[in-house]
């Protein structure tokens, strides 16, 4: 084998200068493009980690406590508490309030005296009066007393006229006495009718100085106090007229005007129920008692007249009260309230109806505070006014209203503004 033949001189073993330098490749991290497309990838990685993180507007209702009788309402009236026996309490007559027995809010019986008169005068002259009869009743004894002498007498002088012993001048003598007592007899038992009668009369004047109650109820008002002057057959400065009002509590009922375009909806009998405005979860039963055949010309109503089922101590007079007019009677269950939700707010897939129930973040108590949505399976009822009835969830419960696709489980939503 034969070997490279050697440079035969030191130029051959020189560096050729002009030959064009060998290009070294740079590291892939220093290239530019690189760096903006990792600043392209982060930016998106930041962004995809910050919109996930952050609430979800969504519009958030609230599970109702609703009635089914509103599915069964066929109209609705507002109206007020009314007692068909009421009265403001007077005294026939007229004197200074000497005494008041009862105060605001008093049960009282029927003919319990709850005020008197100053009545002195009148006791005075009512024992005038009685004793003008026991004075009538002692004429009459002495009177009768007379006349069972005139008797006796008429009785021996006719046996003696009839042995001729007297003569019959003394019988006529001793009749014309019997006639005499008889005849006083008689005037002296009318004098006692006559005292009598005004005996009654002083009594009544008594007695209308003590002011009774009419019937059995409660004291309402106070209209006057001790000391006044009660006139009630005037207006003259200074007095009164009635000293209290009073009504039967058995006997309250609703009055609402009705327009005459709908009360051919409303018949006598037809079950109603009745809300008070001062305890809105109060559901009373009632019944049209009567419609009043007058129309209120001004207003184009007439007026009905719903009687409770059953009188609840919480119902007072003059309270504003809501009626709903029903077409059928209610059944006990349906007397309860049940949860109903907006129907916007349940979804429907292959597992069934459910809703997003809002649940507040730590430390909140709901509003437009963020929370997170747990996914709840429900099952809907009839339709109750413009709300479902729904199962599975409690009235006060925070729902989200037509959810948007991309909510899911476990989401952070808040409520929109």
């Amino acid at each position: 084998m034969t070997e490279p033949s050697a440079p035969k001189t030191l130029a051959g073993l020189a560096i050729d200068r002009s030959a064009p330098p060998l290009r070294r490749r740079r590291p892939l991290w220093k290239r530019w493009w690189v760096w903006l497309l990792g600043l392209i990838a982060a930016g998106a990685a930041a962004a995809f980690v910050q919109q996930r993180g952050r609430p979800l507007p969504v519009e958030i209702a609230t599970v109702a406590a609703s009635y089914p009788s509103q599915a069964l309402a066929v109209l609705n009236a507002t109206g007020r508490v009314v007692a068909a026996r009421r009265a403001s309490v007077s005294s026939k007559g007229t004197g200074r309030l000497e005494w008041l027995g009862v105060q605001e809010g008093q049960r009282v019986s029927e003919g319990e005296v709850i005020a008197r008169l100053e009545n002195r005068d009148v006791a005075a002259s009512r024992d005038q009066a009685a004793a003008a009869v026991k004075a009538a009743e002692a004429n009459l004894a002495q009177g009768e007393a007379e006349l069972a002498d005139a008797a006796a007498a008429l009785k021996r002088a006719r046996e003696l006229a009839a042995k001729e012993f007297v003569s019959i001048a003394a019988v006529d003598a001793a009749e014309a006495r019997f006639n005499k007592a008889a005849a006083a007899v008689k005037t002296l038992q009318a004098q006692i009718a006559v005292a009598q009668a005004n005996l009654r009369a002083a009594s009544v004047a008594l007695d209308q100085t003590l002011i009774r109650a009419p019937f059995a109820g409660i004291v309402l008002t106070k209209n006057a106090n001790v000391g006044d002057i009660l006139t009630p057959f005037s207006s003259a400065a200074g007095t009164t007229g009635a000293v209290v009002t009073m009504a039967d509590m058995s006997t309250l009922e609703v009055e609402a005007d009705v327009s005459e375009g709908s009360i051919a909806k409303i018949a006598v009998g037809q079950p109603a129920e009745i809300q008070l405005d001062a305890f809105p979860d109060l559901r009373l039963g009632g019944t049209v008692s009567r419609i009043v055949p007058t129309v209120d010309r001004s207003k184009a109503t007439l007026l009905v007249k719903v009687k409770f089922d059953a009188i609840d101590p919480r119902a007072l007079p003059d309270m504003s009260a809501k009626i709903a007019f029903l077409s059928r009677p209610l059944t006990e269950a349906e007397r309860r309230p049940v949860p109903a939700v907006r129907p916007e707010a349940v979804i429907r897939g292959d597992g069934g109806e459910a809703v997003f129930v809002v649940q507040p973040a730590a430390g909140e108590k709901g509003g437009a505070a963020a929370g997170k949505v747990a996914r709840t399976p429900v099952k809907t009822g009839d339709r109750i006014g413009d709300l479902v009835r729904v199962e599975g969830l409690a009235p006060g419960t925070r729902v989200v209203v037509q959810p948007p696709p991309q909510l899911a489980d476990g989401a952070t939503v808040v409520a929109k503004r």
